[in-house]
């Protein structure tokens, strides 16, 4: 009877750990930060959040509605209804009531969402010139260097870009290739090479400055951004992803453009408006930024070609 006891929590404890493996952990952190703000709004007007009824989960998203956009509102939504899933309990997130109440929200606000800029290639140049200016050690100027133009390069979101280790590096003829265990929409951990082509301009060339970062860093192994103690000393911690938005914001503002519009999605964006400016299709952009379906991409390339297919253009006056 002990052994099928102990059998049983074995068994108990390896699929609590499958549950929490089911969700990368930032997807795990937002659920929790979205419930907690769902939960003060309930403590707050003497509501029950857990469980809880449609009734309270609409005028929740009616009170967000006047500062937080419909994917946002959205977001807390499955926030909501994951931990209530997690719990054991049932929440109704298709009732008419929820349904409905979002249908004229977004009626009310509009649908159109103005999004963080993207670092577009004469930002990217101001931030790498600018970078080369500073009165600094070399090794903190390529270690920057090589984030920003990886980042943009490679269409990575910041999470990817420092989760990179060093065994994830292949260099080959072509440029540079690099494995990513994991992505935001790779749940399932199945992995995806993202190949960076040498650029004719070294000073821009990510796989160049990569390549001399690595030198003067000398990483044979784990991660390769890393941060920096007192004296410029490297260190063998990984960078944060929020590291990267610090790097990128510091370095608009040094080369003066105002950075309050920029996040660090915006790498990521600007390769994929970049590319569709220069011509490439949805599928070679989504082959490197590891988008699966085709919307954002498409939004993307409208944008990108806002002017360039202009019907105005056609207007002689």
């Amino acid at each position: 009877m002990s052994e099928l006891t102990t059998e049983l929590k074995t068994l108990h404890e390896a699929t609590l750990n499958n549950l929490r493996s089911s969700k990368a952990n930032n997807t795990l952190r937002a659920y929790k930060s979205d419930f907690n703000d769902f939960m003060t709004f309930c403590v707050k007007h003497g509501l029950n959040s857990l469980p809880t009824e449609p009734k309270i989960v609409s005028l929740y998203l009616t009170h967000l509605s006047k500062n937080l956009t419909i994917s946002t509102l959205k977001r807390r939504l499955v926030s909501i209804s994951m931990v209530h899933k997690l719990k054991g309990h049932y929440l109704d997130t298709k009732h008419p009531i929820i349904v409905e109440n979002l249908m004229g929200i977004r009626r009310v606000k509009g649908s159109i969402q103005k999004g963080k800029k993207p670092i577009l290639i004469n930002h990217l140049k101001s931030i790498i010139n600018v970078i080369n200016e500073q009165k600094t050690d070399e090794i903190k100027k390529l270690r920057d260097k090589s984030i920003i133009l990886i980042g943009f390069g490679g269409g990575f979101r910041r999470t990817e870009l420092i989760s990179i280790d060093y065994e994830d590096l292949e260099f080959v003829t072509e440029g540079l290739k690099i494995y990513i265990k994991r992505s935001k929409t790779d749940q399932f951990g199945e992995g995806m090479t993202k190949g960076l082509p040498y650029f004719t301009n070294d000073i821009y060339c990510p796989v160049t400055n990569l390549k001399k970062w690595l030198e003067i860093s000398k990483i044979k192994s784990g991660p390769i951004f890393r941060r920096f103690s007192k004296g410029l000393s490297l260190s063998d911690k990984r960078l944060t992803d929020q590291s990267v938005v610090l790097l990128m914001k510091e370095y608009l503002n040094l080369a003066g453009v105002e950075n309050k519009n920029y996040a660090g999605h915006s790498l990521r964006s600007g390769f994929a408006t970049v590319a569709a400016e220069s011509g490439a299709d949805e599928r070679s952009i989504m082959a490197m930024t590891g988008h699966k379906n085709t919307q954002m991409v498409r939004r993307y390339i409208r944008e990108a070609n806002l002017f360039k297919n202009n019907a105005l253009n056609k207007v002689k006056l």
